[in-house]
């Protein structure tokens, strides 16, 4: 069974700055300056311009990853205190009689919640579908060769595979493992607990499997480059069982919070849009309320959304009156939602410390559904509207061309040409694109860069990757438009 001493370790990847003796007399812990510094990172506040639901959305009103990282750090910090500080039969005795665990966890969970997503190309989770099928793309391209020779031949599988399934989660890692790249630099230094909180999948590109029956399995959580980071942040917290990997915990319970947030905010915003009605989101939910088989579930469902009709009948119905009432409802769903929650982590704890509880945090829960139909609405009335698909394919413009300029410029930059330096030497246009490029992502790549030729490739596309995720929606825009003569 995993133990909290070691989950919650406060190890850091670099050492942190001694402090003059005076300020222990006012003591900050560890996982407070971890917040501070996230706080404080740009890395964070990138998120302001990177969208959350609605690509390049003019509105001021939508959320964006910034507010959507804040809600469910907000989220994840309560479900925290909920499971160290109820009152049930389930509260465990790890937790009892005022643990100093009940005070770290919901510090740690409000740290994770706000860097969840900072591995999160612009324009939201299709920027990464976009950068995933560039390079599948590409790898049948005959004319995509690395000195000669086919790119897809020259990368090992894995490398391939993390390219091919970019993912914002193994992204995360890689951005926050860089820190030990320049040490005097001001990157995130976060604790090994709160690192390993992120990584909501602990698996590798070769071995995910959308349809496994375990949920750690379902996306890959770390690239190739990250693997001895991975290995040694599991090693320190205790999350490395015999040849595998399994999941820290607070894991179950950030991905809890982001789903919350996104089933219920995501929507709210949605209905502010005019992409739905109360009325028709009221015919959906009792549609997929009828299809329910369990009468347990179908009962706690329909009381959910007849509180929303007894809201709505309080109310004028005028698009402000349902807005407010659907609001209200909306932080109604919330509170059950934590409520079962903390339920299933206190139920199932034994699992989840053993690292063989394989579903997520609503399992078998009395609003398992509620969720389904909720994350179902969005579905249902947003990702098919015809400006959401408008904007995510001028989004895809955007990417696909600056992973066409960068990747193709930095194909040859800094390898051993020397037998052939005319033949694969850059061009005047690679070497000014290049030169685009921020120093600390050129910076990082030279301290990663091996003997191995083939790895040298695979860093340099990861180089222009680092470089296009941590773009924001507007600087990607204005770069693409500047490149293009648009501008």
């Amino acid at each position: 069974m995993m133990e909290w001493d070691k989950l919650l370790a406060f190890n850091m990847q670099v050492e942190r700055e001694e402090e003059p003796r005076d300020f222990e007399k006012y003591p900050i812990s560890d996982l407070e300056k971890d917040y501070k510094s996230i706080i404080s990172s740009a890395a964070f506040r990138r998120l302001q311009d990177k969208t959350q639901v609605f690509p390049l959305d003019k509105s001021d009103f939508v959320r964006t990853r910034l507010t959507h990282s804040i809600e469910v750090s907000t989220i994840a910090r309560q479900l925290g205190i909920m499971i160290t500080r109820n009152t049930t039969q389930y509260l465990q005795e790890d937790f009892k009689n005022n643990s100093k665990f009940a005070e770290e966890i919901p510090v740690v969970l409000s740290c994770a919640g706000l860097l969840h997503d900072i591995g999160n190309p612009p324009f939201g989770h299709f920027g990464e579908v976009v950068i995933g099928e560039w390079f599948k793309k590409e790898f049948k391209n005959p004319n995509f060769r690395y000195k000669g020779k086919p790119v897809a031949k020259v990368l090992q599988e894995q490398m391939k595979k993390d390219l091919e399934n970019f993912e914002g989660n193994a992204q995360a890692l890689r951005i926050l493992s860089k820190v030990k790249n320049n040490q005097q630099g001001y990157d995130v230094n976060l604790t090994y607990g709160v690192l390993n909180t992120l990584i909501k999948y602990p698996t590798n590109s070769l071995d995910f499997d959308g349809e496994s029956e375990d949920i750690k399995k379902h996306k890959l959580g770390y690239f190739y480059a990250e693997r001895n980071t991975m290995e040694y942040i599991c090693t320190i917290t205790g999350t490395k069982k015999e040849k595998e990997y399994i999941r820290h915990p607070l894991v179950y319970l950030m991905e809890a919070a982001d789903d919350i947030a996104y089933a219920t905010a995501d929507l709210e915003d949605a209905l502010k849009k005019g992409l739905f009605s109360l009325n028709q989101f009221i015919e959906y939910f009792d549609r997929k309320v009828n299809d329910i088989s369990n009468s347990s579930y179908k009962k706690y469902t329909q009381e959910l959304i007849a509180d929303l009709r007894k809201r709505i009948n309080e109310n004028d119905r005028s698009i402000e009156g349902d807005l407010i009432a659907f609001q209200k409802w909306m932080e109604h769903v919330r509170k059950w939602l934590m409520y079962i929650v903390s339920y299933r982590f206190s139920k199932s704890y034994t699992e989840i410390m053993n690292g063989t509880f394989k579903e997520d945090m609503f399992y078998e829960t009395n609003h398992q559904e509620s969720i389904k139909i909720l994350k179902g609405a969005m579905k249902e009335f947003v990702y098919d509207n015809i400006e959401i698909i408008k904007l995510e394919l001028s989004a895809k413009k955007i990417i696909s061309a600056l992973m066409d300029d960068f990747i193709y410029a930095v194909l040859h930059w800094d390898a051993d040409s020397s037998l052939e330096a005319d033949e694969y030497s850059l061009s005047k246009a690679d070497k000014k694109l290049i030169s685009i490029i921020s120093a600390n992502y050129k910076e990082d790549y030279k301290c990663a860069r091996t003997e191995n030729e083939a790895e040298n490739l695979y860093l340099r596309f990861l180089l222009v990757t680092d470089y296009i995720s941590g773009m924001t929606d507007s600087y990607a825009k204005n770069l693409y438009q500047e490149l293009n003569g648009l501008k």
